[in-house]
């Protein structure tokens, strides 16, 4: 019997054992199995995780970041240790002990899913585990993908330390809101750094891992809430909390960004804006988008915060003007349902939702409005973040649309919405609301010094928000006479002067399309004339005259070298400006003339550092001698040397600013330009004034600005470079003046000055003195030959009315209303026939 009792036993023991050794195998087979061909635990050790770029002011404060997932990378040593406590408690609290996977942590999810017959699948997933998943695996939940998650947790945990695998884990995890890892989530719900979160709001965002969908902090604040309690509750059984501060904690109310109750980190940061936005695409351009959406780039930018907005509202106030002289009111074209206005809260929520620009500043902050009610003498509206006074809505007056043609019913719709700014008398008291629109006319400014590069202010149009293009950089535009200084350098490089003598008169140009008869804007011809008169007067003959005698060829060859254009068309109407470029190369190119001829390059950005503070770019490369020296005396900098490459002989620089100066002192700038320093410019219009422009420069900075639509069409009678643009760069460089100086531009060596006839190009005496004396500068060695004419190879004939200078040739005529007017001088041959760009 006891034979037979062992033996019993005997069996069973074998079978058990067998049975043991079969489960060993089987499992030990499906781990070898699924342990093959699996990814690279040993990445994990240099992972370097997608983070937020972001640009920063001159001053150091951040304007703007990028990226694809909002993360900002925390080391582990920098992560206090009640936010570890947080998610160990809720999401592993066997962090510590186990080996990558937890054992008891399994069985447990095993014998769950068979007594609930597969409805509840709970989670087992250590942290190592969860970091697998989230890097190297998929999130479906199969038993392969449990398999492997354990075989690679129990590498990973032989790989990297515990405080590693952490990192990795509070730094990928994603927390809702578009936030990945534990930094980014503790700004974008709180708005506070990880030092200073509470343990309810540590135990908050440790309770989202879980399904940050269904805890939305304002529509699941409740089951947000029974989460939140029961992380602090493990935390407290864990030993991270006392019962005092776990009683404490639970009983915190939930305040979050989302719920209204912290301001978000956001409203801090100024409105994305045309600096940082092409700052985007040049760099994405340059490192690749991948790098600059996830690579964490610290970013030096250039521009100047309190100059960006004077050069955004001086643009803005040409546009507005010119726009509402044109008497057209086409509103925002967003509307509201007339239904939802009689429920203050309906069209309030449907006014957030309207998609127009909220960037707008000038002379107020513009607000979008939403008209409720349209009488014959007042319009009745509703202003976003504007309570009404009492119960009645905000009235704007008749008056205020004296400048459209039609009434408040002909104009306005119940539900249209616009926008509105508060209207303010001398003193800066409130007086009313008054309406505005965003004009049709778009522009662009820029700005940068002229020595290194560096772009202070660029505006690409009206507003960002309305339109993202950049007009500064993207819009190809004609730039007219502003054109016109390249072919002067390309004549003053090939041994002409500033006294050299061009005729100005009729020319016909055969052309595959027929005869090209350029004109000059006044329709006036002046014979004989000295370039400098030329160029501050901006004759269009003269222009094109003189680039037949250089040669089309050279003047090519200048504007490629400026800058300009990368390939320019060798056609003779080219020399006026009609081949497009941006105003971004423009400003670049006059930059250079202010330098004194030496090659800059324009940049937004000074420094670019990597994730890890390394300097990846720094656009100033010169070679400061002195900085390291401390026995430098008081009051004497470091020499600065420049490697730049000269584009141009010094000398041609100075004579052609000497010229520009006379545009801005009595050119054609003269009315609009008057700076405290001294100033050089040219202006520029193209043909029926589709585009004007004017760029302009001190001996520190230079500006340039044009303007016109988006689809280009005639500005109008009395567009002109000088009229619309003229003003923007007054506006701006006033300022500009005050913060940055100027002075007399710089007279290189190796030349002489002798004093000339403006008018006739003719040697005076060194003593002569008048309002037609001009004094110009010559290379040393070099006689200057007077009395010769050019007329680039054109006949010149003598069917024209020749206008001597200071001669008037108006004359004044009494109209068909009985009025008197002024007009010009009878037509004649080129007055009638002519064409081109002036």
């Amino acid at each position: 019997m006891l034979r037979f009792i062992l033996s019993v036993f005997g069996a069973i023991f074998s079978f058990l054992t067998l049975g043991l050794v079969v489960a060993a195998l089987s499992i030990g087979g499906v781990f070898w199995v699924y342990g093959r061909d699996l990814p690279s635990h040993e990445s994990l050790a240099q992972y370097q995780p997608p983070t937020i770029s972001r640009i920063y002011s001159v001053e150091g404060a951040i304007v703007d970041e990028f990226a694809r997932e909002r993360r900002l990378f925390t080391p582990a040593e920098e992560i206090p240790e009640l936010v570890k406590h947080a998610f160990i408690s809720a999401e592993d609290k066997n962090f510590y002990q186990h080996s990558g996977y937890d054992a008891r942590g399994i069985a447990a999810a095993i014998v769950e899913a068979v007594r609930t017959r597969g409805e509840t699948l709970r989670g087992a997933s250590t942290i190592t585990q969860q970091v697998m998943k989230n890097f190297l695996l998929s999130g479906d939940r199969r038993i392969e993908r449990k398999i492997k998650e354990i075989i690679l947790a129990t590498r990973l945990e032989q790989t990297l330390t515990k405080e590693e695998i952490l990192e990795l884990y509070l730094n990928e995890i994603y927390l809702g809101q578009n936030s990945y890892g534990v930094t980014a989530a503790a700004q974008t719900f709180f708005n506070k750094t990880l030092g200073e979160l509470a343990p309810h709001e540590a135990a908050t965002l440790a309770a989202l891992p879980k399904a940050p969908s269904d805890y939305h902090p304002v529509r699941n604040a409740d089951r947000l809430v029974a989460r939140r309690n029961f992380v602090l509750e493990e935390m407290y059984e864990n030993g991270y909390l006392d019962r005092a501060a776990y009683l404490r904690e639970r009983e915190r109310p939930l305040r979050t960004v989302q719920g209204g109750d912290f301001e978000s980190f956001r409203a801090k940061l100024p409105p994305r804006d045309y600096p940082t936005d092409e700052i985007r695409r040049q760099l994405s351009r340059d490192f690749g988008e991948e790098q600059f959406f996830t690579g964490g780039l610290t970013v030096r930018a250039t521009i100047d915060p309190e100059m960006q907005e004077v050069a955004a509202e001086a643009l803005r106030r040409k546009l507005e003007e010119y726009d509402r002289q044109q008497g057209e009111w086409r509103g925002t074209g967003e509307r509201i349902d007339p239904a939802l206005l009689d429920d203050e809260a309906a069209w309030r929520a449907a006014l957030s939702d309207a998609e127009v620009a909220r960037d707008i500043d000038l002379d107020g902050e513009w607000r979008p409005a939403v008209v409720l009610e349209i009488e014959a003498q007042r319009l009745l509206v509703g202003i976003e973040g504007v309570p009404f006074s009492g119960e009645a809505p905000i009235a704007i007056p008749r008056e205020d649309i004296d400048w459209l043609p039609g009434d408040f019913f002909e104009t306005f719709a119940r539900g249209d919405v616009v926008h509105v700014r508060r209207m303010r008398d001398d003193d800066g008291d409130f007086l009313r609301w008054t309406l505005r629109q965003v004009p049709e006319v778009e522009g662009g400014f820029m700005a940068m010094d002229v020595n290194t590069g560096r772009v202070i202010a660029m505006q690409g149009g009206f507003s960002y928000q309305h339109s993202v293009f950049n007009r500064a950089t993207q819009a190809q535009r004609q730039p007219g006479s502003s054109f016109k200084p390249f072919v002067y350098a390309a004549a003053l490089d090939s041994g002409y002067s500033p006294a050299t003598i061009v005729v100005d008169a009729p020319i016909e140009v055969e052309t595959p399309d027929g005869v090209w008869r350029p004109r000059n804007a006044s329709n006036r011809f002046y014979g004989p004339t000295p370039l400098r008169t030329g160029i501050e007067r901006s004759r269009n003959l003269m222009t094109v005259r003189l680039a037949q005698e250089v040669g089309m060829d050279t003047v090519a060859r200048y504007a490629e070298r400026f800058g300009v254009y990368e390939d320019m068309g060798r056609y003779l109407a080219n020399a006026l400006g009609s081949d497009e470029t941006t105003l971004y190369r423009m400003v670049a190119a006059y930059a250079m003339f202010a330098n004194g001829g030496e090659r800059v390059e324009p940049t937004l950005v000074d420094r670019i550092q990597d994730r890890y503070g390394r300097t990846i770019y720094r656009h100033d490369q010169r070679d400061c001698i002195d900085c390291d020296d401390a026995t430098l005396p008081p009051g004497q900098g470091p020499r600065i040397v420049s490697d730049r490459r000269r584009v141009m002989d010094d000398i041609t620089a100075y004579q052609l600013t000497s010229m520009m100066q006379g545009v801005v002192e009595r050119g054609t700038a003269a009315r609009t330009v008057n700076l405290p320093v001294p100033t050089a410019g040219k202006t520029g219009t193209t043909n029926e004034a589709r585009d004007v422009w004017f760029v302009g420069f001190t001996s520190t900075l230079v500006a340039g600005c044009y303007i016109g639509y988006d689809q280009p069409r005639p500005l109008g009678r009395g567009a002109s470079g000088g009229a619309f643009c003229g003003p923007v760069f007054q506006e701006f460089m006033t300022e500009a003046v005050e913060k940055y100086g100027g002075e007399a531009f710089e007279v290189p060596e190796g030349g002489r000055f002798i004093k000339i006839d403006r008018y006739s190009g003719a040697r005076l005496p060194d003593d002569a003195t008048g309002e037609n004396v001009v004094a110009e500068y010559f290379r040393e060695g070099e006689e200057p030959i007077f009395g010769v004419a050019y007329d680039g190879g054109f006949a010149v004939g003598s069917d024209f009315d020749r206008i001597a200078p200071g001669e008037d040739s108006s004359r004044e005529v009494t109209t068909s209303t009985g009025d008197s007017g002024t007009v010009g001088p009878r037509a004649s041959f080129g007055s009638m026939s002519s064409g081109g760009l002036y």
